[in-house]
């Protein structure tokens, strides 16, 4: 085949139209008229010789060809990023981009500070934060869509073999209560008070939810017998509860700090008991690594880690990184 029967706009126009459901709402997120993209996908049609979509509903539903023609697309303009982002780093950090993955809670609280100090050294670099589940955030790193993440939950499975997952630090989660709960003129509590609190927990279908019970399950507390009277769907949400009496929870120290500095929540430890889960940081090992995420990973990353992280492992990821990018 002399010709390639399709460009790097069609594949964009096919995605567009994937993520949005409608030729007309695609057409508004790239900025063009609706018979621009109709034309666009027609031509597609005529010069694949097959239909790449099913018209008959309301929705815009891919045939099989045009999953097909999708799921190479994704990796055909990711690897043109990628490309454009290689020659951007000839100029070293005067430009650029540096794209990091979290999962929520650290995407919250974490990833802004870090963010923050990078960006005072690296004015020039335009930094992104993808905030995602685990699960989406790997896939992400997996499909080269973000540079590096630091995530909490577990990695899909079938990922495992493609991603270096680096010990990255411990995440303590500390009890909260409201100021004038009669526990907090206590110094501690014991593991069988926190059957008699009434708990205001994320939804239990929630990735963060499942985390912070299994983290409990390993220090020997039954999450079972906990009365849980009320489930909200952010973090912000329950502080918000917790500050106005309504119960007590579960939460990373990362996104209280703020408040127990005002004094408006109330850190209760717990006899005999620290509950800590891992934050892990995943890459790529066979995808380009930019002058900017080695940046990142060098000067910020070390300053949140566990003490005596081992960077050997990291440097080790980039040197074979290296090799592999002069390879090709």
């Amino acid at each position: 085949m002399s010709d390639l029967p399709f460009t790097l706009d069609q594949l964009r126009i096919l995605k567009a139209i994937a993520q949005e459901g409608s030729f007309k709402r695609a057409a508004d997120s790239l900025y063009v008229s609706q018979p621009a993209v109709s034309l666009q996908v027609q031509n597609l049609e005529r010069q694949l010789d097959v239909p790449l979509f099913d018209r008959g509903g309301r929705r815009a539903q891919l045939t099989e060809a045009g999953h097909l023609l999708l799921n190479y697309g994704e990796k055909i303009l990711s690897l043109c990023q990628e490309t454009c982002r290689a020659i951007e780093d000839l100029q070293n950090l005067q430009g650029g981009t540096l794209i990091v993955g979290a999962s929520q809670t650290t995407g919250t609280y974490l990833l802004p500070r870090m963010i923050g100090m990078f960006r005072q050294k690296y004015p020039d670099v335009a930094v992104q934060l993808h905030v995602h589940s685990t699960r989406r955030t790997a896939w992400s790193v997996a499909n080269g869509q973000v540079d590096l993440a630091i995530i909490g939950g577990e990695i899909p499975g079938e990922l495992s073999e493609s991603l270096e997952v680096i010990p990255y630090a411990e995440d303590e989660l500390a009890l909260i209560l409201p100021v004038f709960h009669p526990f907090t003129k206590l110094e501690k509590i014991q593991k069988d008070d926190l059957y008699k609190l009434q708990f205001i927990a994320l939804d239990s279908q929630s990735t963060i939810r499942k985390v912070i019970d299994q983290v409990l399950v390993r220090c020997e507390i039954d999450t079972r017998r906990f009365k849980v009277e009320m489930e909200l769907n952010s973090i912000e949400a329950i502080k918000n509860a917790v500050q106005s009496g309504l119960g007590a929870a579960f939460v990373s120290t990362s996104a209280i700090a703020k408040e127990l500095q005002m004094g408006v929540l109330h850190r209760t430890p717990i006899e005999g008991v620290v509950v800590k889960r891992n934050l892990w940081l995943i890459c790529n090992p066979n995808r380009y690594r930019s002058k900017a995420a080695e940046a990142f990973s060098q000067e910020i990353l070390p300053q949140f880690a566990n003490p005596g992280w081992n960077q050997d492992v990291l440097k080790l990821t980039q040197k074979s990184l290296v090799l592999t990018t002069l390879e090709v």
